[in-house]
C-alpha cells in the first residue's frame, strides 16, 4: 500500500491560484485511482475531483468544474490539483486519497471508494 503526502496549501487571496500536490511513497502509485476531497471547519468531507490510474478519466464535483483541474504524473508518483480563481468558500483542508484499481475502474466520488489517505494540506482564502 502506498503512503500519500499532500503539499502546496497556504494562505492566499481571492482570485489567486494554487497547485496542490499529492506525493506517493511507491511506484505502485501508478496502479491507484486518486481522489481529492476537502473539509471545511464544522463540515463534512466533500469530494472535489478524481482521476483514474492512467489519468485518462477525470471527474469533478459540479461546484468546482471549470476552476479545478486534476492531473497526475506517474513517473513522479504525484497527483496534482490545480485550483484557479480561489474563493473564500474554498477554504478547507484538502486531502488526497487513493485506491488500487484495475484499468477499467473509474475513480469514485465517495470517501469509501478510497482506502489510503494523506494527512491533508490547509488552504485558506482571504477576501
Amino acid at each position: 500500500q502506498v503512503q500519500l503526502v499532500e503539499s502546496g496549501g497556504g494562505l492566499v487571496q481571492a482570485g489567486d491560484s494554487l497547485r496542490l500536490s499529492c506525493s506517493a511513497s511507491r511506484r505502485a502509485f501508478q496502479n491507484y485511482n486518486v481522489g481529492w476531497f476537502r473539509q471545511a471547519p464544522g463540515q463534512e468531507r466533500d469530494f472535489v475531483a478524481g482521476i483514474s490510474r492512467s489519468g485518462g478519466t477525470t471527474i469533478y464535483a459540479d461546484s468546482v468544474k471549470g476552476r479545478f483541474t486534476v492531473s497526475r504524473d506517474n513517473d513522479k508518483m504525484t497527483a496534482y490539483l490545480q485550483i484557479n480563481n480561489l474563493k473564500p468558500d474554498d477554504t478547507a483542508v484538502y486531502y488526497c486519497a487513493a485506491k488500487r484499481a484495475i484499468l477499467t475502474v473509474p475513480p469514485g466520488r465517495d470517501a469509501g471508494s478510497y482506502d489510503t489517505w494523506g494527512q491533508g494540506t490547509q488552504v485558506t482564502v482571504s477576501s
